[in-house]
């Protein structure tokens, strides 16, 4: 009897593990053909070099509707691809404030690291030591004279002058100290933007969940039940074979036809999980003989849909793919005994 219940547990959490990578693969890939983390961060570097006003709004996401409308489809905060290296002159700060003087700056110094992506730049991460050189290879346009460098930040109005001014004091006018403060500075900014980041993906992932719960009409309740019933019909199959003619009748009512054995083959060969994949709004099927074929189920899917009595399972689906395919890979490993490598 204990190997039912586990039969059942390890075939939903395989079913809420497949279709949990699934979100997580349709979320990267949104993220990497629309270039959201690299946006996402030359956003908060627009607005912590350059500023916010009136004229110039933030560039940083403030609402969900930003993150998932905004910033993929809206003006690119990027700055322009160059294959240049690094200029040996740092190059003069600008006299007055523009909208992107500072961060084109800034990618000169670390444009090394970078690849083309259709004309912008790719850069997704600054290593806070590279940031920490580029901000002393800007300095450098003062003979290293770090308050002077402070002093045409806040005539540009930039914002990076409050946060740069309290490193400065904090090392006491110590070049090194300075630099390993820029540093641990940066570092926080990029652990605090990953949390605001994190939380983004939190939101698309949950919307992805819905789209793929409705999309394959998963049913979590149904498939439950329908595991029941297949581990079921094993037994009966299992018990032909020492129980003898009687169960060989009672199969064979089950089956329609005059033989059980094409009927046995058939319902073996098609377990729980292909039959519910199979009541998604496009369906793949693979003949025993023949190339496979895919075709569409609409009015079938769009009948579960619209019964209410599959809304509970497809409930249950959606709140066990908010757990993630990290948790579900985990509950699957201790479930068959599978040891971590680490």
């Amino acid at each position: 009897m204990l190997s039912v219940y586990v039969d059942l547990a390890l075939g939903l959490v395989v079913a809420f593990l497949l279709l949990s990578l699934l979100v997580s693969g349709l979320n990267e890939a949104f993220v990497r053909v629309l270039s959201i983390r690299s946006k996402f961060l030359w956003a908060y570097l627009r607005d912590t070099l350059d500023g916010v006003g009136d004229k110039a709004p933030s560039w940083l996401p403030g609402s969900l509707r930003d993150v998932l409308v905004a910033l993929p489809f809206g003006p690119d905060p990027r700055p322009k691809h160059s294959n240049q290296p690094a200029p040996a002159d740092p190059g003069e700060m600008p006299a007055t404030k523009t909208s992107d003087s500072m961060m084109n700056l800034l990618y000169a110094r670390v444009r090394e690291i970078d690849h083309r992506k259709r004309g912008r730049t790719s850069i997704a991460n600054i290593p806070p030591e590279r940031f920490a050189v580029a901000v002393m290879e800007l300095a450098a346009t003062e003979n290293g004279n770090i308050p002077e460098f402070l002093n045409k930040l806040q005539r540009i109005d930039s914002p990076l002058y409050g946060h740069l001014k309290g490193v400065w004091e904090s090392a006491q006018g110590d070049l090194d100290r300075f630099r390993k403060g820029v540093e641990t500075w940066f570092d926080g900014e990029m652990q605090r933007l990953s949390m605001l980041y994190r939380r983004y993906v939190k939101w698309a992932v949950a919307l992805l969940g819905v789209v793929v719960t409705l999309l394959f009409s998963m049913d979590g309740f149904e498939y439950a039940k329908t595991l029941l019933r297949d581990n079921a019909f094993r037994a009966s199959v299992t018990a032909v074979t020492e129980a003898g003619p009687d169960a060989y009748n009672e199969l064979k009512q089950q089956c329609t036809g005059g033989d059980p054995v094409p009927c046995v083959t058939e319902l073996l060969s098609e377990p729980a999980l292909v039959k519910l994949m199979g009541q998604a709004m496009v369906s793949v099927s693979i003949p025993a003989q023949g190339d496979p074929s895919v075709q569409g189920n609409f009015p079938v899917w769009w009948g579960r849909i619209t019964t209410p009595s599959h809304w509970p399972g497809f409930l249950l689906t959606y709140v066990a793919l908010l757990f993630g395919a990290p948790f579900w890979w985990d509950v699957f490993r201790r479930i068959t005994g599978i040891k971590s490598r680490r």
